[in-house]
């Protein structure tokens, strides 16, 4: 069966409208990837800092729990539980600290299991006002944390510049 011609014309025209939408969205990330500035000698963004430094005390506190006998559930966690989440935080700090693209990709990471965690207590398990109010601060702050690193992570991998003129 044959197409209507005039359904073949509305299907073109929305194929060029698509395509001039994709180029002006283009042109935006263009703008915005030529306003950001190279990351200078070891330079770090303050969100980074702030990520690694967060990362380093969580490490700290789960070895600092297991150390003073901290139970979970009724029972001592077996060292492997203890090891793998701090080394990881740990490894994430240090890469952090050195603004590496993938430490920093690593905490988004987190905070994305954050944001979606918080989001489901808030739907779903949050009883009392005081449950409320603290998952939405563990939200607000998991939120905020990677809608800034999106940006230092476009500065940590940009490349070098070369010198105009």
């Amino acid at each position: 069966m044959a197409e209507h011609p005039r359904k073949r014309k509305q299907r073109g025209a929305g194929a060029e409208r698509m395509a001039r939408g994709y180029a002006k969205a283009e042109q935006r990330n263009q703008a915005a990837r030529e306003a950001l500035e190279p990351l200078g000698e070891s330079e770090r963004p303050l969100v980074v800092t702030i990520g690694a430094v967060v990362s380093a005390l969580i490490a700290l506190s789960i070895v600092a729990g297991y150390a003073a006998g901290v139970e979970v559930d009724g029972e001592t966690p077996k060292v492997p539980q203890i090891v793998a989440p701090a080394l990881i935080l740990g490894v994430m700090a240090w890469g952090m600290w050195r603004a590496r693209y993938w430490a920093v990709l690593g905490f988004q990471l987190i905070l994305v299991f954050l944001i979606f965690s918080a989001v489901f207590g808030l739907a779903v398990q949050a009883a009392t006002v005081a449950q409320f109010a603290a998952t939405l601060g563990l939200l607000a702050v998991s939120g905020t944390f990677f809608f800034f690193m999106v940006k230092a992570m476009a500065r940590i991998q940009m490349p070098e510049r070369a010198p105009r003129g």
